[in-house]
Formats: C-alpha cells, structure tokens, sequence
C-alpha cells in the first residue's frame, strides 16, 4: 500500500513537472510564432511594395531609388524620408509640388499623386522604401497609414 502511494506521489509529481514544461514551451512557441508571423507580414509587405513601386515610383526615382540626376531625387540615403515620415503617405496619395531639398540638392519638379491606390497598397510601397537600399525600418502599418491619410485631409 505504501508502495502504491508513494508511487502515486511520483506520477503527479512528474504531471505537474510536465505541465509547467508544457506551459513554459507554449508561451515560448507563442512568442516564436508572432514573430514569425511579423517576418511573414514583412515579407508580404515587401513583395507587394515592391511591386507596385515598381509600377508607379521606379520610372522617376528608378528602381535602385537612387533617382533621376536633379530631375527627382533618391530615396535610397534620403533625409528628407527620414525627416517626413508622417508625410509619405499623403505624398504618395496626393503628390507634392514646389522645392523640396534631399540630401542637400534642391528638386522642383511637381510629384503626382497616385488617389487611387488604397491605404493597405501605400503602406506596402511605404514599407518597400523604409526597407530598401541599406534601411531596415520594419512595417508601415496599414492602421497608422490610414492616421497619417487622414491627416492630410482624406
């Protein structure tokens, strides 16, 4: 009987020992399988950004995003990306006129804007651009995009 009981004590014991491994791996694998989830997104992001960069930015900023001699200027190395975030998107929906300065080169030349494209389409080009050519900047949001759009009067 002892036998038994003590036999008893050891099983539950080592079901209690399990079920904490058990909850500690899944908090774990919880952990793992956002962040795998987010490495998806981005590489969604990225394949769709790039797409459509390519189709609508990559003819006046070229594909490298190096841009057109003074005509229009880089985005690769642009400080003046990093200095407007909030702005990109309003840019790429409404366009911009008048001098903007990058890098310390003065451009004039009148972006147009792309109305039709939707929030979820600006923020795949928005994240391509902050994740191309040495920047690692992670996802734009399609929530905070749609903020930013409705910040410039959308």
């Amino acid at each position: 009987m002892r036998y038994m009981i003590i036999l008893l004590a050891a099983s539950l014991m080592a079901c209690g020992g399990n079920k904490e491994s058990k909850t500690d791996n899944s908090v774990e694998n919880t952990s793992a399988s956002e962040g795998r989830a987010e490495e998806v997104k981005l590489d969604q992001y990225m394949v769709a950004g790039r797409q459509l960069y390519m189709t609508h930015c990559s003819s006046c900023h070229q594909p490298d995003g190096k841009g057109l001699a003074k005509l229009f200027p880089p985005l690769a190395g642009s400080d003046y990306l990093d200095a407007h975030f909030e702005e990109v998107p309003c840019i790429i929906r409404n366009g911009i006129k008048g001098e903007v300065t990058v890098n310390g080169v003065v451009y004039n030349q009148p972006m147009p804007g792309i109305p039709s494209l939707k929030p979820l389409d600006i923020a795949e080009i928005t994240t391509y651009i902050y994740n191309s050519w040495g920047q690692e900047k992670g996802i734009v949001n399609v929530k905070d995009v749609e903020k930013m759009l409705e910040g410039c009067g959308i």
